[in-house]
């Protein structure tokens, strides 16, 4: 008869003891798809947007006259200085030079300013500025010679504009006689006379002549400005014996400092060739300065600077 054998003793497993481990699993798997699926269903941000390039500035409007663009300068290199006006030459010789400056009479300062200079100047005053009688009064009591500036009719008059107090050649003699008288009135202390303008006037001997005889009356000389070439004034008041002169140079066409000087050494230039010479010119700001630069070296140089009168003969 067969032994029994031992009976084995099996445990069964637990109740429920693997479905904890399975809901956990599941649980994992659960979260982990959510994730997934929250990164599928997320829309990417935009990417930074990178500006390549500067947004241009709005265009200007271009002036229709731009200023000039200046060259620019190396920084290794001043810039060049500015040329000072041209000196008068260092010629050296005796001569007799008379400076007439004509137009006075709108302002005292220009009368200050050359007489500061120290040298004989002969002042030419229009009757009709607003200064004239001060200036002439002025001029005189500083030992200076006083002239009137007679307004004289130019060629293209009445285009060519003239003093209201002008002599013209379509006055009569009487007229003209008195507006002369009137100028001296005017213009106290006046030894002389010269014309304005008047490059149609001097051209008439028998205007020239009604005027003259004024002048001679007062025991006054006369100055020939010469502003035309066909002008009788001179050689009508030689031939009534009035004491009277010409003018040689003008100084002062060009408003320039340098041009002016070299005028003046042109002056010079004559009255050392000729013993004496006469120049005409204006109180423009460059002539006061040239004529105070200039004067006192042609001075040292020989020049001798006289009145206009000390010319006439």
């Amino acid at each position: 008869m067969a032994k029994k054998g031992r009976a084995v003793n099996r445990r069964k497993p637990a109740p429920g003891g693997r479905k904890p481990l399975i809901a956990l699993l599941v649980v994992a798997v659960l979260i982990a798809l959510a994730f997934f699926l929250l990164e599928r269903t997320r829309k990417p941000a935009p990417p930074a947007k990178v500006e390549t390039e500067a947004k241009p500035a709005p265009r200007l409007p271009v002036p229709q006259h731009p200023a000039p663009v200046q060259p620019q300068l190396s920084s290794a290199e001043p810039p060049a200085a500015k040329p000072h006006p041209a000196t008068v030459p260092r010629q050296k010789g005796p001569g007799q030079l008379a400076i007439i400056v004509d137009d006075m009479g709108s302002s005292m300062q220009e009368l200050q300013t050359l007489l500061s200079i120290k040298q004989p100047i002969t002042f030419s005053i229009i009757p009709s500025l607003a200064h004239a009688k001060g200036v002439a009064e002025s001029a005189h009591q500083a030992g200076a010679e006083v002239m009137v500036h007679m307004p004289m009719e130019p060629e293209g008059y009445p285009k060519q504009r003239l003093e209201q107090i002008g002599l013209l050649l379509a006055m009569d003699d009487q007229e003209i006689a008195n507006r002369v008288n009137g100028y001296f009135r005017t213009v106290p202390f006046a030894e002389g006379a010269n014309n304005h303008m008047g490059s149609r006037f001097t051209q008439s001997a028998e205007k020239m002549e009604v005027v003259l005889k004024v002048l001679k009356e007062k025991g006054v000389f006369f100055v020939d400005s010469r502003t035309s070439p066909a002008s009788v004034a001179y050689k009508t008041a030689r031939s009534m014996g009035l004491k009277c002169g010409t003018r040689q140079v003008f100084l002062d066409n060009v408003q320039d400092e340098g041009a002016i000087g070299k005028q003046l050494d042109e002056a010079a230039t004559t009255a050392r060739k000729r013993g004496a010479a006469i120049a005409i010119c204006h109180p423009h700001p460059a002539t006061l300065r040239a004529l105070k630069r200039f004067m006192p070296e042609l001075a040292a140089s020989g020049i001798t600077f006289v009145h206009a009168s000390a010319l006439t003969n």
